[in-house]
């Protein structure tokens, strides 16, 4: 994508109260896939609720930890990380279809997402599983997720935070620690604007980190979520930038 153009995703389908106000901003949704959050129920509703609103929709799937929110690192083998991912991306797939769309990306959840932008060993099989549906992948620009992705020649788009706190090394920081996650409107805006117009993202530490950024996230369920989406999206536009989903609806 050039740099005068950008995608706007959110995390639904993980019961937060601003899920279809959030259709009307984004141009791009990962919708949970059972394991952490929602049912089947809720997926088949939050994809027609996305395909009426002409927003592409992505499969969220996680470790199987509801009790955890998806946040809590599992050691799994190989095997058994790309049945229950696959699992997942045929479920929402299904509900894609039926909702008279279908499945454009994968945006891995929590403690997965984070474990496979670090650890080749987890982004193997999640790559393999994504690769196999013919999806295209969105994650961290320098992970092992993106690596192993352009090698085994998988779609594969650059994701980046307005509403969390970045490390030094270009990582997020972790949920517990104070201030991961940006709740200030004008903070999150500022951040956005930095990650679309320059490719950059100031660190916790004061320090300036190279970001790509093809999409630009704000979770469902970060506080005040709807009016983080809304202040992004007017000073995007305002800035110049056009609004549209990385992968064709």
């Amino acid at each position: 994508m050039t740099p005068n153009s950008v995608d706007l995703n959110a995390d639904l389908g993980e019961g937060g109260p601003s899920d279809r106000g959030l259709l009307q901003l984004v141009t791009s949704t990962s919708i949970a896939c059972a394991y952490h959050a929602g049912d089947p129920l809720i997926m088949l509703e939050t994809a027609r609720a996305a395909a009426r609103s002409g927003v592409a929709i992505g499969a969220h799937p996680s470790y199987a930890d509801r009790e955890h929110f998806g946040r809590r690192p599992l050691d799994l083998p190989a095997e058994r990380l790309f049945a229950d991912v696959l699992h997942q991306l045929g479920a929402m797939a299904a509900a894609a279809g039926a909702a008279g769309t279908r499945l454009r990306f994968v945006k891995p959840h929590g403690a997965l997402y984070t474990a496979a932008a670090a650890d080749a060993a987890v982004a193997a099989p999640l790559v393999e599983a994504v690769g196999t549906l013919g999806l295209a992948l969105l994650c961290p620009g320098a992970s092992e997720m993106s690596r192993l992705a352009q090698r085994e020649r998988v779609d594969c788009f650059a994701e980046a935070f307005a509403d969390r706190a970045y490390s030094p090394d270009g990582t997020l920081v972790p949920r517990t620690a104070t201030g991961s996650v940006i709740g200030d409107p004008a903070a999150v805006v500022e951040q956005a604007l930095r990650l679309v117009l320059d490719g950059q993202v100031v660190a916790a530490d004061g320090s300036v980190v190279d970001v790509v950024a093809d999409s630009i996230c704000i979770h469902g369920d970060t506080p005040g979520a709807l009016a983080l989406a809304g202040a992004v999206r007017q000073a995007l536009e305002e800035a110049g930038v056009c609004i549209r989903p990385f992968a064709t609806v």
